[in-house]
C-alpha cells in the first residue's frame, strides 16, 4: 500500500464504532509504508516507517494490537516481512538490496541471514514436514552469479551449516516451497527440467507425458498430498493443459486440455482455474476451443468434467430459453487487483456449496456480460440474482451475503440476503454517495460486523462506513432451525470421491445467528469403488467420448508398461501398471479394483543408456588453470554392475564404478590452450554406452580490433581483417555483420573478402566469440566511385617505435592527416591516412572528392590538391617528432619495387603521372586565360571551371585496380577524365 501520512492512522477497538488517532511520535511527522499482522497472535502489529526524506526506516512495535507502540530502528530498508507461520515473535525481513534478516523478538534485534536473496522465494519451515521449524528455505544468487536453491537454520546461517540440498544451478524466480512439495526448474542448452521433492526426499524429474515439450508450468494446487499443474505445451500460446499427479508429485495424468490463460504485469500468468473452497474435489475451469470460452465444472478432482446448467428462469421471473447443448451458463474466473474487493467468483471454506460468480449465458463466455448468478448446492442448480456485476462479502458462515455494485459511480446503497440469495434487501449506509473502494469483515467467519471504506471525492479522505447487522438477528440458532442438503453432481450421483456427504444449512424462513460453533458437514458415508473412482495412470490416456467404453485408458505409443522404471536395479523388484490410479483423497471401498497390482517383476540387467558428460554449470570452455568438474549422467540401465571409463583428453585416463550412483563430480584441470576430447564409456554384462564432450580451453579475449581501408570502390575487392589478442587458432568464431544486413556471416579466419556495388557508407561489424568470451568492433567504410591513393613512406627511424598495433596505426595516420591539412589547407576530411601492418612502415593517403555544394566557396581543384601534397612532401614539410626527440619525415613513396608495383612498371607510370599533372598545371592556366578573352567561350569557361571540381578518374574495372583492392597502389591516379580533357582542348 502507499505511504499513509500519521494524521490517516486510526484504530478502533469497538467493530469501527468509534475511532482513536495513533500518536507514534509526539511531535513528528511520521509515514507509514506498511503494517504487518501475526497470522497466530492478532494482537501483535508491526509498522514500518520512513522519514520524510527516505533516508532512514524504523519499525513500531505493538503487542496489544497497536494500543502502544515501540519504535525500533533498523538499519536496513524493508521490503517485505514474513512472520512464522507457528511461532509470533520470529520474523523475516526481505529487504531492498536483497537481504534477508531474521528477528526472533518481534523485530527488536536483527541477524543477517543472507545476501543476493530472490525477492518472493523465501520460505519458512513446513510444520509437519521440516525437521527443524527454525529452518528456512531460500533462492540465493552465488558468487558465479548463478541461482540457487539453499537452506539455513535461522539460529546459524554461516557457511557451515548453509545447506544445498540440490547440488546444481536452478532457475531464477523458479523455488516454490508448497505443503509437503518443493518444486523448481533447471534450463539448460535451451531445454527445461522441472524437478519436484516430496517431504524433503531428493529431488526427480517430474514426468509428464513424454512429448508434452512445456513450455511453461504453473502450480494450480498441492493440498490432500497431490499436485495439480497447469502445462503450456509446444503447441499452445494462450492455453494450457491440466495434469493431476501420484501422491509424491512426480507422474502425471492429463485431466483437462486447453484451460484459458492470460498475461498479466510484470510477466505473471492466471491460468482460469479455480478451487472451490468448502467441498473438496471441486474446480470450476474455463476451456477455450476454436476460440470459444466455456466453463466447465468437476467434482472429482479433473476425473470427469460437465458444463454449468443454465437456469431455467431469469431473476424477474421470465424463462431464458437456454438450453444445452447449445447453451450453458459461463462464468468469469478473474481474481480481482484490489485485494478489499471480491474477484468475479467467490466462495468460501465455511460455506460449503456457495458459490456466487458473475457471468452470462449463452454457447460461450463473453467478457463484457458480467450478470450475477448463485447456487447454494454446490453446482447442481443456478439463479440469476443481479444484471451487473457485484462484490460480494460472507458473514455469519454465508448466513449474510452482502452485495455493492461494481462501478465507477459513487453509491450509498447495500444489498444483502439471509436466504442465500433467494431474496434481497436493500440498506442505506451512508447518508452521502461514496466511491466504493473495499469492504472489510471483522476477523472470525461468525462475525456479522462489516466496513464499507471509500471517498466522497477524488481528493477526499477515506470515508469509513461501520454496518452491523447484529440487531437483526434476535437469537442464536438452534437444531430446529437447520435442513440438511445432499452433495450430487450433475448427473444425480450422490458417491464422490468416494462417499456421500450431507452438509447443514439454515433454513430460510429462520432469522437467527450461526454464531462460532457452527459446523456444515452432517454426515459421510463411504461408498463402494466404482470405475468412476480411477482414473488413467501415467503413460495412459482415456478412451476418446466417441467410443462406447470412455472409461477405458489405452497406453500412449511412447510408453511401454512393462518395462521397469529407471532406477530399477538388479535384485530388486517392480509392478507394470495396468494404466489406471485411484483418484487421490477418493475414500471408496470394495468394489472395483482397476488398479489391482499384476504379480512382482524382477528388475533385469539392463545395459546403460542415456549416457551424459557435462561440465558443473552446464559451461563447455574453461580457461587453462581452471579447476573443472566433470558431471556424469545415466538416464537408464544398471549403475550397480557398470564400469566408468573415463579419458579426459590430455592424458588422463580413469575406471570408476558407481559414478553415476554416486554423483560425485571428477575434478581435474587443463594447463595449456586447445579443445580436448572427453569421453565415458560404461559398461556392464548386458551391454555399454558412450558419451563424449569436446572442451575448449582458451585464456579470454583482451582486445578485438576491425582493421580495413576506409575507403574502398565499387565492386572493388575489400579484405576485411578481425585484429585479435590473444590469438586462439581454431578456437574463434568470428561473426560478421555487413551493412544492414541482420543475418551474419560466419568464419573460422579473421579476415573476409567481400564487395560492394554501390556508393555510400557501409558499416561493418565483427564479433569474436571464444569460449565464454565475446568481444566487438565496428568500423564504417565509404564506397566511392572516384578518389586518389598517395602512397606514403616514414623516415627509417618510425620502424624502431612501431609497435604494430591497429591503435599505434591509426594515431600516426591521423597526425599525418592533420599536418597535410594544415599544410595544404584541404579540408581534413578529403584526406585520410592509413598505416599499413608489418614492417617497414608505409602507408596509403587517400584524397576524396568533396561533396557536392552548390553554394560552397571554391576550393583547389583535384590537381590542384594533388600538387599542393606533392609539393609539401617533397619539401619535406610533413614532419612530427616521437619519444627521446627522434623527428619523423613523411615522404613520397617509390612504388617501383616489389609488391607496390600496380600491375607492371609502377615506378614508371608514378613518374610519368606527376610529370603530366605538373604540364597540365600550367598548361589548363594559359588556355583557360586564352579562351577567357574569346567572347564566345565564356559561358563554357564558367561552365567548366564549376565542373572542375568533379573531374577525377573513376575506379577502373581493369586487373590493375584488383591489385590495388588488395592495398598495392602505384602511385598517384590521374585526375582529369581523358575525354573531357581532349573534349576541352579542341573546343
Amino acid at each position: 500500500m502507499g505511504k499513509v501520512l500519521e494524521s490517516s492512522l486510526w484504530r478502533s477497538s469497538d467493530f469501527g464504532t468509534s475511532y482513536t488517532k495513533l500518536t507514534l511520535q509526539p511531535g513528528v511527522t511520521t509515514v507509514i509504508d506498511n503494517f504487518y499482522i501475526c497470522p497466530t497472535n492478532k494482537r501483535k502489529v508491526i509498522l514500518v516507517s520512513s522519514s520524510l526524506s527516505d533516508r532512514d526506516q524504523s519499525l513500531f512495535l505493538s503487542a496489544d494490537e497497536g494500543a502502544t507502540f515501540q519504535k525500533q530502528p533498523i538499519p536496513f530498508f524493508v521490503d517485505t516481512l514474513i512472520f512464522h507461520p507457528k511461532e509470533e515473535d520470529k520474523v523475516l525481513a526481505y529487504t531492498k538490496e536483497s537481504k534477508l534478516y531474521v528477528s526472533s523478538d518481534l523485530g527488536k534485534k536483527w541477524t543477517l541471514l543472507q545476501e543476493r536473496v530472490t525477492k518472493d522465494h523465501v520460505f519458512w519451515a513446513v510444520s509437519g514436514v521440516d525437521a527443524d521449524p527454525d529452518l528456512v528455505h531460500m533462492e540465493a544468487q552465488d558468487l558465479g552469479g548463478g541461482f540457487r536453491y539453499i537452506t539455513c537454520p535461522i539460529h546459524n546461517c554461516s557457511e557451515k551449516l548453509l545447506a544445498a540440498p540440490f547440488p546444481g544451478p536452478i532457475d531464477h524466480g523458479s523455488l516454490t516451497v508448497q505443503d509437503d512439495y518443493i518444486f523448481f526448474k533447471v534450463t539448460s542448452a535451451n531445454r527445461t527440467k522441472y524437478y519436484v521433492s516430496y517431504r524433503r526426499d531428493e529431488f526427480v524429474l517430474m514426468k509428464l507425458p513424454k512429448y508434452a515439450l512445456p513450455k511453461d508450468l504453473q502450480i494450480i494446487s498441492t493440498d490432500e498430498s497431490q499436485v495439480f499443474v497447469a502445462v503450456q505445451e509446444w503447441y499452445q500460446t494462450d492455453t494450457y493443459n491440466l495434469y493431476q499427479s501420484d501422491p509424491r508429485g512426480v507422474r502425471y495424468a492429463l485431466v483437462l486440455q486447453d484451460v484459458r490463460s492470460s498475461r498479466q504485469a510484470e510477466e505473471s500468468v492466471l491460468v482460469d482455474i479455480l478451487e472451490v473452497r468448502g467441498v473438496k474435489g471441486v474446480f470450476l475451469a474455463n476451456q477455450k476451443i476454436d476460440g470459444k470460452v466455456m466453463t466447465l465444472i468437476t467434482y472429482n478432482k479433473g476425473r470427469d468434467w460437465d458444463y454449468l446448467r443454465p437456469p431455467s428462469m431469469d431473476m424477474n421471473g421470465k424463462p431464458t430459453n437456454c438450453k444445452p447443448p447449445d447453451c450453458h451458463l459461463h462464468l468469469h474466473l478473474r481474481w480481482a487487483d484490489n485485494p478489499y474487493v471480491s474477484g468475479t467468483v467467490h466462495t468460501k471454506d465455511t460455506a460449503p456449496g456457495l458459490i456466487m460468480g458473475a457471468g452470462n449465458l449463452g454457447s460461450q463466455l463473453v467478457e463484457y456480460k458480467e450478470e450475477m448468478y448463485i447456487t447454494s448446492d454446490c453446482g447442481h442448480t443456478w439463479r440469476q440474482v443481479f444484471e451487473e456485476e457485484h462484490h460480494i462479502l460472507y458473514l455469519d458462515h454465508g448466513g449474510v451475503i452482502v452485495a455493492i455494485k461494481d462501478t465507477s459511480i459513487p453509491l450509498k446503497i447495500l444489498k444483502f440476503s439471509v436466504d442465500e440469495g433467494l431474496t434481497w434487501s436493500t440498506h442505506n449506509f451512508t447518508s452521502t454517495s461514496v466511491f466504493v473502494d473495499g469492504l472489510l469483515s471483522e476477523p472470525g467467519d461468525e462475525t456479522l460486523v462489516m466496513t464499507v471504506f471509500g471517498h466522497i471525492s477524488f481528493r477526499s479522505d477515506w470515508e469509513l462506513v461501520k454496518v452491523d447487522f447484529r440487531p437483526s438477528f434476535s437469537r442464536q440458532c438452534g437444531e430446529e432451525d437447520y435442513s440438511s442438503w445432499d452433495l450430487s453432481n450433475l448427473q444425480g450421483d450422490r458417491c464422490i470421491m468416494g462417499q456421500q456427504r450431507s452438509f447443514r444449512k439454515r433454513k430460510s424462513t429462520s432469522w437467527c445467528i450461526k454464531g462460532r460453533s457452527f459446523t456444515s458437514v452432517l454426515t459421510s458415508r463411504v461408498c463402494e469403488c466404482r470405475d468412476s473412482d480411477f482414473l488413467c495412470d501415467y503413460g495412459f490416456e482415456r478412451s476418446p467420448s466417441s467410443e462406447s467404453n470412455t472409461n477405458k485408458c489405452s497406453a500412449n505409443f511412447w510408453f511401454n508398461p512393462l518395462s521397469p522404471p529407471d532406477d530399477c536395479a538388479l535384485g530388486q523388484t517392480y509392478t507394470s501398471s495396468l494404466g489406471y490410479r485411484k483418484v487421490v483423497s477418493n475414500v471408496c471401498e470394495g468394489g472395483v479394483d482397476l488398479q489391482q497390482s499384476p504379480a512382482q517383476l524382477q528388475c533385469p540387467l539392463t545395459p546403460p543408456r542415456g549416457l551424459q558428460v557435462s561440465i558443473q554449470g552446464e559451461a563447455v570452455a574453461v580457461r587453462p588453470g581452471e579447476d573443472v568438474l566433470f558431471v556424469v549422467r545415466q538416464e537408464q540401465g544398471d549403475v550397480l554392475t557398470t564400469k566408468y571409463q573415463v579419458d579426459l583428453g590430455d592424458g588422463f585416463k580413469a575406471m570408476y564404478v558407481n559414478l553415476t550412483l554416486t554423483g560425485e563430480p571428477i575434478q581435474h584441470r587443463y594447463e595449456s590452450p586447445g579443445i580436448y576430447r572427453v569421453s565415458v564409456r560404461a559398461e556392464n554384462m548386458a551391454g555399454h554406452d558412450e558419451a563424449v564432450l569436446f572442451v575448449q580451453v582458451n585464456s579470454p579475449l583482451q582486445a578485438l580490433y576491425l582493421e580495413v581501408v576506409p575507403v574502398i570502390g565499387i565492386n572493388q575487392e575489400v579484405n576485411l581483417t578481425a585484429v585479435l589478442l590473444p590469438l586462439n587458432p581454431n578456437l574463434t568464431v568470428f561473426y560478421w555483420w555487413i551493412g544492414h544486413s541482420l543475418q551474419p556471416l560466419l568464419s573460422l579466419d579473421n579476415s573476409v573478402t567481400t564487395r560492394f556495388s554501390d556508393t555510400g557508407d557501409v558499416r561493418v561489424t565483427v564479433q569474436a566469440a571464444c569460449g565464454n568470451s565475446v568481444l566487438q568492433d565496428s568500423r564504417v567504410l565509404r564506397v566511392l566511385d572516384q578518389f586518389q591513393v598517395v602512397p606514403l613512406q616514414f623516415s627509417k627511424e618510425l620502424d624502431a617505435y612501431n609497435p604494430n598495433t591497429p591503435e599505434w596505426r591509426e594515431d600516426v595516420g591521423l597526425v599525418v592527416t592533420r599536418l597535410l591539412s594544415k599544410e595544404t589547407s584541404v579540408p581534413q576530411e578529403l584526406l585520410v591516412t592509413v598505416l599499413k601492418p608489418g614492417l617497414p612502415t608505409l602507408a596509403d593517403l587517400y584524397v576524396l572528392l568533396p561533396p557536392p555544394r552548390p553554394t560552397r566557396k571554391r576550393s583547389l581543384s583535384s590537381d590542384k590538391r594533388l600538387a599542393a601534397i606533392q609539393q609539401v612532401l617533397n619539401a619535406q614539410k610533413i614532419t612530427f617528432l616521437l619519444r627521446g626527440g627522434v623527428r619523423v619525415l613523411v615522404a613520397l613513396r617509390d612504388t617501383g619495387t616489389g609488391a607496390e608495383q600496380l600491375g607492371g612498371g609502377g615506378g614508371y607510370w608514378a613518374v610519368v603521372v606527376l610529370f603530366v599533372i605538373g604540364l597540365f598545371a600550367a598548361g589548363a592556366f594559359i588556355l583557360y586565360n586564352f579562351i577567357r578573352k574569346r567572347p564566345g567561350r565564356t559561358v563554357y569557361a564558367q561552365m567548366h571551371n564549376e565542373k572542375e571540381q568533379e573531374m577525377t578518374s573513376p575506379v577502373s574495372h581493369s586487373e590493375d585496380v584488383q591489385g590495388a583492392a588488395q592495398g598495392n597502389h602505384s602511385g598517384v591516379v590521374l585526375s582529369i577524365n581523358s575525354r573531357e580533357m581532349h573534349s576541352y582542348l579542341v573546343s
